[in-house]
């Protein structure tokens, strides 16, 4: 697409961060992408930019983040997701000036359009068809 780069892999995320006063992470979790946001990641980010976390709770080293946010190099993170769920409630983002915690509902479910979907997969199942939405564990997501 003209006018759009593409950067990939570890060099290319590095150089992605470097660019960003903001990063939304919407990351699976796969062995490549744990403890992806660690402090050399945040080294990486520009003095005074936010990191929101929408992904998992492992792509984040906690403390490299409570380090790069009491250093004042990161400005704020939004964090949606933790190592540990529910987050504990003495662990230190609750009480950080600079973390806010959002409570990790994407949305409201609607029980007859959750019941039919679920209702359809079985009758697909039963014919023997293949359904959407198979999780592909190989890949990790």
């Amino acid at each position: 697409i003209a006018g759009v780069r593409c950067l990939h892999g570890p060099n290319g995320f590095r150089e992605v961060l470097g660019t960003c006063s903001i990063f939304v992470n919407l990351l699976a979790l796969t062995p490549q992408t744990e403890n992806i946001l660690d402090a050399k990641a945040f080294a990486a980010m520009p003095s005074g930019a936010a990191l929101v976390n929408l992904g998992r709770g492992h792509h984040v080293v906690d403390a490299d983040l409570l380090a790069a946010l009491d250093s004042g190099h990161l400005a704020a993170a939004t964090l949606d997701v933790f190592r540990t769920e529910p987050l504990p409630p003495q662990h230190p983002f609750w009480s950080h000036p600079r973390v806010r915690i959002t409570p990790h509902v994407a949305a409201r479910t609607l029980v007859a359009e959750s019941a039919a979907q679920v209702a359809g997969k079985i009758a697909q199942l039963e014919r023997g068809e293949s359904v959407s939405g198979l999780v592909d564990r190989s890949r990790g997501y």
